[in-house]
């Protein structure tokens, strides 16, 4: 599942990675219009998946899996420089707990509610270690991001109950790596530290995929 200001096809590399593996991916579109509508997006790939399942969340994501991780069929979580509350608590409250870095480009609301990066500060904020090229489709394919799925808590964090991963970007402008250590030692989530941007699954997809691989071996 991906974040706010990104659509799925930032997860091609990691997909190559674990099909040649052997492992069934489902790359499920975030629609960004609530967390509600997210959930039960996940909750609709799980049902057709029918088997047990590792769901990953980058960003805004992790909070998507964090309420989704409670489907019967999903055996791990894992957060890649993710969000990751606990019950009753928002992505905003995070963000909240540490400085932004200069970097980040996060807009206000709109009056549609709508969330937007600021373009000239997209490459940097979100995905400096990848291409000038890479960053201006990311930034023409992203999704409408609205702000009511920032402040919604979470009702049942799933990570008090499954086994749960976690990646830190080192070099993450988006989500200070202080913010996502906090929560990953909160939860006890066994995590990894890769050096890399807010899109460290992209830039690095064969250490994000590694860490994948390990939540698949849980059970």
């Amino acid at each position: 599942m991906h974040g706010a200001f990104a659509d799925g096809s930032g997860w091609r590399g990691i997909h190559d990675i674990l099909d040649k593996s052997g492992y069934n991916i489902t790359v499920v579109h975030n629609p960004l219009t609530s967390l509600e509508d997210g959930v039960q997006a996940v909750n609709n790939a799980l049902d057709k998946i029918r088997e047990s399942t590792v769901l990953v969340g980058h960003s805004y994501g992790g909070v998507i899996i964090t309420e989704a991780g409670n489907h019967d069929h999903a055996a791990a979580l894992v957060y890649v420089a993710a969000f990751q509350p606990g019950n009753g608590e928002t992505a905003l409250q995070w963000i909240q707990t540490a400085p932004p870095a200069p970097e980040n480009g996060v807009l206000p609301p709109d009056e549609n509610g709508i969330i937007y990066y600021q373009k000239d500060k997209y490459h940097m904020g979100i995905c400096a270690d990848l291409s000038e090229e890479d960053a201006n489709f990311m930034f023409a394919s992203q999704g409408a991001f609205y702000a009511k799925g920032f402040v919604t808590p979470i009702k049942n964090a799933a990570w008090k109950s499954k086994p749960v991963y976690g990646v830190i970007a080192t070099q993450d402008k988006s989500i200070p790596p202080e913010i996502q250590e906090a929560m990953y030692k909160r939860s006890k989530t066994i995590s990894t530290y890769v050096k890399g941007s807010h899109a460290v699954y992209i830039s690095q997809p064969e250490a994000v995929a590694e860490v994948i691989i390990l939540a698949s071996k849980v059970n």
